[in-house]
C-alpha cells in the first residue's frame, strides 16, 4: 500500500507555524505570563491571525481587498512589534535610572534608523500616488516593509544590551525577559540576513530563460522557507521556558497545602 502525501515544503511550514502559535498561546493564558507581557501575547494573536488570513481568505477575496487586509494588519503588526520592544525594554531594565533611559533611547533609535534610511530602495514621494487605491497599497506595502525592517533592528539592538547589562537590572539569564528577547533577537537576525539576501539576488536577477527565472524563484521560496522555520524554533523556545517558572519563584505543593479539618482536629 503505497500513501501518497502531497503536501509542499511551504504547506507543512505554515501548519508547524500555526499550531506551535496556538501552544504558545496556552501556555502565555494558562500559565499567568499575559498580565506580564501584553503586548507580546497581543503579536502572537494577530500573528496567528495574519496566518489564518493568508491561508483561508486567498482566493475567496477579491485581489484588492484581500491585499489591502493583509497589509492592514502588516501595518498593525510593526505597531505591535515597536509596542513589544518597548515592553521587554522597560521589563529587561526596570529601576534603571531616567537618563540612562534617555541615552540608550536615542542612541538606538539613531543607530537603528541611520541603518533603516540606507537599507534597500526608497520610492519617491510621487510615486506613491496617494489619491488612487493602488497608491494607497502601495504607502501601506512601504510601511510594512521598512516598518519590520526597523522593528528588527531595535530588536538586536534591545537584545544587545539585554545580554550585556541584563543581569544587573531584572533580565538575568533563565528570566522570562531574557528568554524572550533570544527568541526575538534570533528573528530579528535572521530577518535581517534573509531580506538583505533577497535584495542582493533581486539586483542581480537578469534571467534570460524561464528556466533561469524558476530557478530564482525556487531560491526565494528556500529562503522565505528558511525564515519560517527559523521563527519556528523561537516558538518552541518561548513555548518551553515561558512554561518553566523563573529561578527564585515560590513554588506550591501538596506539603505546602492548607491543613484541612482532619489536620486542625489533630
Amino acid at each position: 500500500m503505497h500513501l501518497n502525501f502531497d503536501f509542499s515544503a511551504r504547506q507543512i511550514l505554515w501548519t508547524l507555524n500555526f499550531a506551535t502559535e496556538l501552544v504558545l498561546l496556552v501556555v502565555l493564558l494558562g500559565r499567568d505570563r499575559v498580565r506580564r507581557y501584553p503586548w507580546f501575547t497581543a503579536a502572537a494573536v494577530l500573528f496567528a491571525l495574519r496566518l489564518m488570513a493568508e491561508v483561508l481568505l486567498a482566493g475567496r477575496m477579491a485581489a484588492v481587498p484581500l491585499q489591502g487586509l493583509l497589509l492592514s494588519l502588516g501595518d498593525l503588526s510593526v505597531i505591535v512589534g515597536l509596542l513589544v520592544v518597548v515592553e521587554v525594554a522597560r521589563r529587561a531594565f526596570s529601576g534603571a535610572r531616567r537618563s540612562l533611559w534617555i541615552i540608550n533611547t536615542i542612541g538606538l533609535l539613531a543607530v537603528a534608523g541611520g541603518v533603516l534610511a540606507i537599507w534597500g530602495a526608497w520610492p519617491a514621494v510621487k510615486d506613491l500616488e496617494l489619491d488612487s487605491v493602488l497608491g494607497k497599497l502601495r504607502l501601506m506595502q512601504l510601511v510594512a516593509l521598512k516598518g519590520e525592517i526597523l522593528v528588527a533592528l531595535l530588536t538586536v539592538g534591545l537584545g544587545l544590551l539585554v545580554m550585556v547589562f541584563g543581569r544587573h537590572y531584572k533580565a538575568g539569564w533563565r528570566s522570562h525577559t531574557q528568554q524572550i528577547v533570544i527568541g526575538l533577537s534570533t528573528t530579528a537576525i535572521a530577518l535581517l540576513v534573509i531580506q538583505g539576501a533577497v535584495q542582493s539576488i533581486l539586483k542581480t536577477l537578469h534571467p534570460h530563460t524561464q528556466e533561469e527565472a524558476q530557478h530564482a524563484l525556487a531560491l526565494l521560496g528556500r529562503l522565505v522557507n528558511a525564515n519560517k522555520v527559523v521563527y519556528l524554533a523561537a516558538v518552541l523556545w518561548w513555548i518551553v521556558w515561558l512554561w518553566l517558572d523563573e529561578p527564585g519563584t515560590p513554588k506550591t505543593s501538596l506539603d505546602e497545602a492548607p491543613a484541612g479539618p482532619e489536620a486542625s482536629e489533630e
